[in-house]
């Protein structure tokens, strides 16, 4: 399976390709789609609709994981970032993919271990998972993470969608994924 993480930025948005070979992740390519910030919002948006559409029919992937937007304390900072994330959903959307979406403390939970890892701390990891030569640049290294982090709930999401024994525990008792976690209840017999 080969994978196309997008970080999604009004600036800079960044996009990372790997792929799955059994039970290794390898890296294929990664890179920052520079915006100009001199440009009109519909340019910049076109920007990077048409580069991820590029990046896309370059790379071939199977499915696409996308950044989720957080909601900080500037409203008007949310809206352009929502904005930049719009026209990268569309673009991959256009691409036909699948878009599977996450927020930032899945992915860091999945790539580092905890939810509040720095910046630093991803790209360090990154590194180490894919084996790259060099610490890749922040945004190609978020966008790689969020693919390294689809990668890693792909076979639980599979599972929980009717696969394998989540199956039997949904009669049983119930499961759910919470914090990038397969939880499950057990049953009044099963505490005995």
């Amino acid at each position: 399976m080969r994978i196309l993480g997008v970080d999604p930025g009004l600036r800079r948005t960044g996009f990372g390709v790997i792929d799955i070979v059994g039970a290794k992740l390898q890296y294929v390519s990664s890179g920052t789609i520079v915006v100009p910030s001199d440009a009109s919002l519909p340019d910049r948006l076109r920007v990077i609709l048409d580069n991820l559409r590029e990046v896309a029919k370059e790379t071939q992937p199977d499915v696409a994981a996308l950044e989720i937007v957080f909601v900080n304390t500037n409203p008007q900072s949310t809206l352009l970032l929502g904005q930049a994330r719009g026209a990268a959903l569309c673009a991959l959307a256009d691409s036909n993919l699948v878009v599977h979406e996450y927020t930032a403390l899945q992915i860091k939970k999945s790539v580092v271990g905890h939810g509040k890892a720095a910046k630093q701390q991803v790209q360090d990891m990154v590194q180490r998972l894919l084996t790259l030569n060099a610490l890749p640049g922040s945004d190609p290294a978020d966008a790689l993470a969020c693919a390294i982090c689809h990668a890693h709930m792909a076979p639980l999401s599979a599972a929980l969608n009717g696969q394998g024994w989540a199956t039997a525990a949904s009669r049983s008792s119930k499961a759910s994924v919470r914090g990038g976690r397969l939880r499950r209840s057990l049953t009044s017999r099963e505490q005995k």
